[in-house]
């Protein structure tokens, strides 16, 4: 059985809730946050980073959510919620699978790093910030569209990787999605999902954004 280490309002949750919509069993084990915000001592023992989300599958420690998403829908998900290569829609599936953290991620969190340096704020650099994650969820939202999942028809593993920088990390970065409704509905369709709602029960955050 999988080992979930589960750090609280964390990427980890992803893959509580992979886990619950292969309904695959799993050892949930959660980690408080510091007061600093940062992860405890004994989950720095299991991996060196003290990163989250990280499992243990018999002697295999893996951190890294894309990496372990695409572990466990190819190791013991039999393939479910990917796609294979000769799908049509494997090129969005294998994008937005990675752009979740390649794109969306990386510049989020360098607006999150500005938004706690006070100097920042009067910054040209902040306000090109701005104006580039106005951009990039204008493309989000574009690219929704056509949807309703994010390959298209069938939901995936890239949702579970994309709907995190929408949700949870708004827990750190405040942002308004209300002028983008496409993403405003595939939040929606996902908060209504069973094994979403599961998953938050037992690994979300106390906030809800869907």
């Amino acid at each position: 059985m999988i080992t979930i280490y589960h750090l609280e309002t964390s990427r980890s949750e992803r893959i509580v809730w992979l886990m619950e919509e292969l309904g695959l069993p799993y050892d949930l084990q959660v980690f408080p946050r510091e007061t600093t915000g940062a992860a405890p001592q004994p989950l720095k023992e299991i991996h060196a980073l003290g990163k989250a989300p990280v499992i243990r599958d018999g002697d295999t420690i893996l951190a890294e959510s894309g990496a372990i998403v695409d572990y466990i829908v190819h190791r013991h998900g039999g393939g479910r919620l990917a796609l294979p290569p000769a799908d049509s829609a494997y090129a969005r599936y294998v994008y937005w699978l990675h752009f979740a953290e390649g794109s969306l991620m990386s510049l989020l969190l360098i607006a999150l790093v500005l938004s706690r340096v006070k100097e920042a704020a009067a910054s040209p650099v902040t306000a090109r910030m701005r104006e580039r994650m106005k951009q990039m969820l204008s493309f989000v939202d574009t690219e929704l569209a056509g949807g309703p999942w994010f390959a298209g028809e069938a939901f995936t593993a890239a949702d579970v990787m994309m709907v995190f920088p929408f949700t949870t990390l708004r827990n750190f970065l405040d942002y308004d999605l209300a002028p983008y409704a496409n993403i405003v509905a595939y939040l929606a369709r996902v908060g209504a999902r069973p094994a979403y709602r599961k998953a938050m029960s037992l690994a979300g955050p106390t906030r809800s954004y869907v």
